[in-house]
């Protein structure tokens, strides 16, 4: 006599099982009881049980039961204490859990067992229904029998849901046979005869026809069915056997992983490769025609592994989706070297829709979205669904994008955190251009990396830890590389921007490199064109100079002193004026009367040289006083001195509405 809390034990079935779980459970219970019986002959004979009413819109009534013959050991006193006990090790060597029958309950009103056994030759019929309070048996009998031969009818009765999920015969039979083909596959012990049919027998249908007539399931060969992945213990052994499904219920292909010959999970198979996500064709031969045949695959993988962890409803097992710490392998790890295998089936065909998928994407840049043509080619696409639509394709083309802007704002932020003040002088240049080569794809990437050589330039602003400060070099490759011009370093690569936007379209640039003709060397040399007018460089268009200076350093300020930044501006302009000079290249420098010309001067405007600049220099304040303004009209000469914080700060204001709108302000 049991004392079970039956309706808690119903209530704790785990999420994983389905109306379909108690049919399985109690049709390999009966396939058991007939390879126990040791019989060529066996049976399964699976009867549906549909409602009386009829259904108005369809003269189908729905199912309301089932009901599973076998002609098995049946119900022995063995067998029948076992069903009376919670967690009964009696099939323990076949994978029984000993709490299979609990799920009967779950999803059927009632389970009424009939069965006639013997005993040393003599038959006796039992009968009983299983309890939903305390006992799990109630209402048995037992009396001797007529009978001359074994065997037992289970009643599944009383669907609890409103509707069985399927209502035709086929498709349960299509369902059916999915999660018994381990049973219809084992070349070890041959299935018994499995029969789906309607009560009146108005509809018979048997399940093994499936595989061994109608051919609507084919294993295929594989060279790589066993596998082994490597857990906590060691490593385990894993068999996948590939099936090609014909006119398949489920459209797409899947992965089942098998415990005891039952099937337990399944997942599509394009959760791993996406080339799955359709069902697949192949032509055959129909009477005089060729048609296209549709088809998926389903692999079964099998292993001890999965023996051992299955869990007690059989909706799942004891080791984790994802990652496992307490065993070292996932569900996913098994799926996806099954998936591998899958894959290698119909290599050909996964091949072909792989390189249909990159064609797509392919198109899809160079008609619509150009800008990514710098990186579709190193793409990595083997995780892209099949059949993409432009915003996916645009969506994984912005995350490489977005990978790539991490991986460099990674090294800036190392540099930012970690750089000795060597490595900052050495290391800026080249982080600086990544980061403008980064961003040239477009405008949202590129003011997202406009933060980045922001917080770059302040940096090399701040005191190293030896107290001293960055070279005038290290902040000028930040703005522009020394020892190149615009020939050698287009404006993608530049960073003017920082002083001001309109030098961004400077026509010639040079960049610490002499004149020919002139020995002297100012830091910064501009000619522009305005966007406008896209001319060449012609007499009226503007010359800019530029000087930098040190961060902190004020002795240009002395009266001593031959660095004088104002006069370098100045003598520059004088020298231009003159017309004999050349671009590195050789090209004339067209210089006129009215060529307008601006000298800016970058350096820290430390009381010394605040005082320099209005006492002797004549210059006038910004309103910010950050800065200083002359204007030299007898050489139609505009100067700026500006302080290196005010660059820091005016760059920072310029493009703070831009990292607003990125959420990176």
């Amino acid at each position: 006599m049991s004392n079970v809390n039956i309706k808690r034990a119903i209530e704790n079935i785990r999420s994983g099982t389905s109306v379909y779980t108690p049919l399985v459970e109690v049709v390999v219970n009966a396939i058991q009881a007939i390879e126990a019986k040791k019989i060529n002959d066996g049976l399964v004979d699976i009867v549906v049980r549909r409602h009386q009413q009829m259904d108005l819109d369809d003269p189908l009534p729905e199912i309301d039961g089932f009901e599973v013959y076998d002609n098995g050991i049946g119900f022995n006193d063995s067998n029948r204490d076992s069903f009376d006990t919670l967690y009964s090790a009696h099939k323990i060597s076949e994978g029984g859990k000993g709490f299979g029958r609990f799920t009967c309950l779950k999803y059927f009103e009632e389970m009424e067992v009939e069965s006639t056994f013997s005993i040393d030759g003599r038959f006796y019929d039992r009968s009983f229904r299983m309890g939903k309070e305390n006992e799990i048996i109630i209402n048995e009998e037992v009396e001797p029998s007529g009978a001359d031969r074994t065997c037992t009818r289970i009643s599944l009765m009383h669907l609890k849901r409103s509707k069985f999920p399927d209502k035709k015969l086929a498709t349960i039979a299509r369902v059916l046979v999915e999660k018994l083909l381990p049973f219809f596959v084992n070349q070890d012990i041959p299935p018994p005869r499995i029969v789906l049919r309607e009560k009146n027998e108005e509809e018979i249908i048997i399940l093994n026809d499936y595989v061994e007539t109608y051919e609507q399931i084919i294993e295929l060969d594989s060279s790589l069915d066993s596998f082994f992945v490597t857990s906590n213990v060691g490593d385990e052994e894993f068999c996948a056997r590939v099936f090609k499904f014909y006119s398949p219920r489920s459209q797409t292909s899947k992965i089942s992983l098998v415990a005891h010959r039952r099937e337990v999970t399944s997942v599509s198979l394009h959760k791993y490769i996406p080339e799955f996500a359709d069902e697949f064709f192949e032509q055959v031969k129909d009477g005089d025609e060729v048609v296209d045949k549709n088809f998926t695959l389903k692999v079964y993988v099998f292993g001890p592994f999965l023996d051992d962890l299955v869990s007690l409803e059989r909706g799942g097992f004891e080791f984790q989706k994802e990652s496992d710490a307490i065993y070292g392998i996932s569900q996913s790890d098994i799926e996806k070297r099954a998936a591998d295998i899958a894959k290698e089936a119909v290599n050909s065909e996964v091949q072909a829709r792989f390189e249909k998928k990159v064609k797509k994407v392919n198109d899809y840049v160079k008609e619509k979205a150009p800008w990514h043509t710098g990186i579709v080619n190193d793409i990595d696409l083997s995780d892209m669904p099949y059949n993409a639509t432009d915003e996916q394709i645009e969506s994984k083309l912005q995350k490489e994008k977005y990978e790539q802007e991490v991986r460099v704002r990674s090294d800036v932020k190392k540099l930012l955190e970690n750089g000795e003040p060597d490595d900052l002088k050495d290391k800026a240049s080249e982080i600086v251009s990544r980061i403008s080569g980064a961003g040239k794809n477009d405008l949202a990437h590129y003011i997202a990396l406009r933060r980045s050589v922001i917080d770059l330039f302040e940096k090399s602003l701040e005191l190293n830890d030896d107290g001293s400060y960055s070279s005038e070099g290290v902040v000028h490759d930040i703005i522009f590389p020394r020892k190149g011009d615009t020939d050698t370093t287009p404006f993608e690569e530049h960073n003017l921007w920082l002083i001001d936007e309109r030098l961004n379209f400077t026509e010639y640039l040079s960049s610490d490199l002499p004149l020919k003709g002139l020995q002297d060397r100012p830091d910064l040399l501009g000619y522009d064109r305005r966007v406008v007018f896209r001319g060449e460089n012609e007499a009226t268009n503007p010359v800019t100079i530029f000087e930098f200076k040190k961060p902190q350093r004020d002795d240009f300020a002395n009266p001593s002193s031959d660095e004088d930044p104002v006069q370098q501006v100045i003598r520059y302009v004088r020298r231009l004026r003159s017309g004999d000079f050349k671009t590195p290249q050789g090209r004339e420098i067209l210089i006129s009367e009215n060529t307008p010309f601006y000298g800016f001067v970058v350096c820290d405007l430390a009381k010394k040289v605040r005082s320099w600049l209005e006492e002797e220099k004549d210059f006038k304040p910004m309103p910010d006083r950050l800065g200083y303004f002359k204007w030299h009209e007898n050489l139609n000469l505009y100067i700026e001195v500006v302080g290196w914080d005010k660059v820091l700060k005016d760059a920072s204001m310029r493009n703070r509405i831009f990292f607003h709108k990125l959420g990176i302000a």
